[in-house]
């Protein structure tokens, strides 16, 4: 019988870790600015003269209004950007990106501002898989007109999915293209992505970081050594369940992960996810 691929430890994957790994890209990027600005102008091909980190992690519109935590969110004086880095197809990113847009608009307008005011915004999807499995290497999106797709919206809200393995291989610019390399390979070939491979270091190094991703990581491996990990299967032990529904919303208030995340790693219903979040 084929042996099933062993599931890396906590300490393994942290020792492992690379820019491609979600939270090493989060810290990395709110922690150094000016690189998180050069990866941005790279991607799209852009200047930002000035560029503000939003100060949140979590943006919370109201009292019954989903929050979410935007990885990196950052601003200049006429447009805004979340940046982040997606390991797995989760299967709704599209619906992903279309929340976050209206998430930064909704945030960026000011009380009785005209809608003029509205920042031009672009939400940055950097994927390890091909999710509209197409082969390009980047996806941008704007809206057009069905019936004439040469009149477009003009509402100045882009959305970008960047395919790291084909960036990696297909675009001409070599800049650009030793930064998906180094996503890729972590091989660091430029002047940016030698700063990359220093912080990345400097953040494997951060005994506080690594505690907070051993804590996720352990989170997760009880959940896949329990069988959880396929989903909240029925006729699961009531004790199982609960500690699953526990650990998910120790992600939720402690690590802001999503509430949406947490019930997916966990393999809990999400449903049960936000009833415990709203009576915690």
């Amino acid at each position: 019988m084929e042996n099933k691929k062993r599931k890396l430890t906590p300490e393994e994957k942290w020792e492992r870790a690379t820019l491609a790994d979600s939270f090493i890209f989060y810290k990395v990027m709110r922690n150094h600015p000016r690189e998180c600005q050069e990866v941005i102008e790279l991607l799209l091909g852009i200047k930002i003269k000035s560029m503000t980190m939003h100060p949140e992690e979590q943006i919370d519109l109201d009292h019954d209004s989903k929050g979410v935590r935007l990885d990196v969110y950052v601003q200049d004086e006429e447009r805004m950007f979340d940046i982040e880095i997606q390991v797995a197809d989760t299967g709704e990113l599209q619906e992903r990106s279309r929340y976050y847009s209206a998430l930064m608009a909704l945030d960026s307008l000011k009380s009785g501002e005209p809608y003029k005011m509205l920042k031009e915004s672009h939400v940055i999807f950097i994927c390890i898989e091909d999710i509209f499995g197409t082969g390009l290497p980047v996806y941008t999106f704007e809206d057009v007109c069905l019936e004439n797709s040469s009149v477009k919206l003009h509402d100045r809200d882009y959305r970008h999915f960047f395919i790291a393995p084909i960036c990696a291989k297909m675009i001409e610019d070599e800049e650009k293209r030793r930064f998906f390399e180094f996503l890729i390979s972590n091989t660091a070939g430029s002047a940016l992505t030698d700063r990359l491979r220093d912080y990345v270091e400097d953040a494997k190094h951060n005994m506080q970081w690594r505690f907070s991703y051993m804590t996720l990581e352990r989170l997760q491996y009880y959940a896949f050594q329990n069988g959880k990990e396929e989903g909240y299967e029925d006729g699961k032990a009531d004790g199982e369940r609960k500690k699953a529904l526990e650990d998910a919303l120790i992600l939720v208030k402690d690590f802001n992960v999503s509430p949406e995340l947490a019930a997916e790693k966990m393999g809990v219903p999400l449903e049960d996810v936000l009833k415990m979040q709203k009576n915690s």
